[in-house]
């Protein structure tokens, strides 16, 4: 039951460390609306994911980490603000993206087999959901890949600004 725990609020630091990345990203994207429009649908999914950790959490007696909520997101807007600079900015975010959902998609197979091992139906359900949502965002952002970078490249040889 303790690593199941600690792998609750390291799940809630990692969801928290994902709107830290997202949001910069989302702020900054002008010319794929397509990248913004599923960031922003994704941060929702984030906040639901983070709300279904709190009540695990609640049901095992405990509560987040703020210092691990509070370092992983500072992580994660250093990360953000990294591809900033680069001129390839809106490819580096998708590659690091895809890289994060993949991440996400491990941690929560991990904490579904601890589940399963502490027989929690309910924590189950709701992890599962938080699974599927981000086997989603990666499917989607596997897909966006090549045309995303092709638009890029388009850009690029046009007078528009590409990199966001």
């Amino acid at each position: 039951m303790e690593i199941y725990v600690a792998g609750l609020r390291n799940a809630h630091a990692m969801e928290n460390q994902a709107l830290a990345i997202m949001h910069p990203q989302v702020s900054r994207i002008k010319h794929y609306p397509e990248m913004a429009e599923r960031l922003d649908q994704h941060v929702v999914e984030t906040e639901g994911q983070l709300t279904r950790l709190d009540r695990l959490l609640d049901k095992t007696g405990s509560s987040h980490s703020s210092l691990k909520d509070t370092a992983l997101s500072i992580g994660g807007t250093l990360a953000a603000l990294g591809h900033s600079m680069a001129p390839d900015e809106i490819v580096k975010n998708s590659f690091a993206n895809f890289a994060f959902e993949n991440y996400e998609i491990a941690a929560y197979k991990s904490l579904l087999a601890l589940a399963e091992q502490v027989a929690d139906d309910e924590a189950i359900s709701l992890l599962q959901h938080n699974l599927d949502e981000e086997i989603a965002m990666s499917e989607w952002l596997d897909s966006a890949i090549e045309p995303l970078t092709l638009r890029y490249a388009s850009l690029s040889d046009s007078a528009t600004e590409a990199k966001k």
